[in-house]
């Protein structure tokens, strides 16, 4: 049986979350001809030998090549567009497609915990995943604060975040690897007294399950959450997309 490939490009890959999440799938819906794998590569120009697999049916794409990715393909979604970053990559009659399902997948995991006074937010991080974070804040229409480890236009530095701009932006949300494992005691250095229960903490990391920001978070009354919930819905639609028509 001819295996349809899908999987992972970007590097480091050692601690995944795509490859067994779709290893578990593809078992689970007897999915016997898929098979999914890590294309890990320091550099972006390894991937022109990998789209020239005639096995290979689309791909994710993490850190660092989102942006990367993209003069290597034919078409890019108009979300993807907007967005300027691309995770899904999709072969549609040989002709290579780019789709960003990290918005839908945070906009999904966060509406729910969304209040009627949730109107403003802080983005910590201007890095990679940033992009899809601001482009969903702006489409529910909450005004957010950028805060950033360098200098960037229209971000301010974390020595320039005071408490009364957390007290008065309820919604807190992490795009950095700050507290990513194994570095367990990371977290953005922000002034986490001002966090009360009104807050909502959102952090993008999912390893571990509770990272230092959400647990400080939470000693303040802050409703907490991880981003487990959004990596589940971006890899669920991105299989829809390698579906369609397929």
């Amino acid at each position: 049986m001819q295996k349809r490939t899908f999987g992972l490009l970007g590097f480091p890959l050692t601690h995944s979350f795509s490859k067994p999440w779709f290893e578990k799938k593809f078992i689970t819906e007897n999915l016997h001809d898929c098979s999914y794998e890590n294309f890990a590569m320091p550099k972006i120009d390894g991937v022109k030998l990998l789209l020239d697999n005639p096995n290979l049916f689309g791909f994710n794409v993490t850190i660092p090549f989102k942006k990367e990715i993209i003069p290597y393909l034919h078409h890019i979604h108009p979300v993807a567009q907007a967005v300027g970053a691309v995770n899904c990559v999709k072969r549609e009659n040989e002709v290579w497609v780019g789709f960003n399902t990290d918005v839908i997948g945070f906009e999904m995991a966060l509406r729910p915990l969304l209040l009627s006074t949730t109107t403003s937010a802080i983005v910590l991080g201007s890095g990679g995943a940033y992009q899809a974070v601001a482009f969903v804040l702006k489409k529910l229409g909450i005004n957010f604060i950028t805060v950033s480890s360098r200098e960037k236009e229209g971000a301010i530095r974390y020595v320039h975040l005071t408490e009364a701009m957390v007290h008065s932006h309820t919604l807190i949300i992490n795009t950095t690897p700050l507290g990513m494992f194994p570095k367990l005691d990371d977290c953005p250095l922000i002034p986490y007294n001002a966090i009360s229960p009104d807050h909502i903490c959102f952090d993008l990391i999912y390893n571990p399950e509770e990272t230092l920001f959400l647990k400080k978070g939470k000693e303040r009354g802050g409703r907490i959450q991880n981003g487990l919930r959004m990596l589940e819905i971006q890899a669920e639609e991105s299989w829809q997309i390698w579906q369609q028509n397929n």
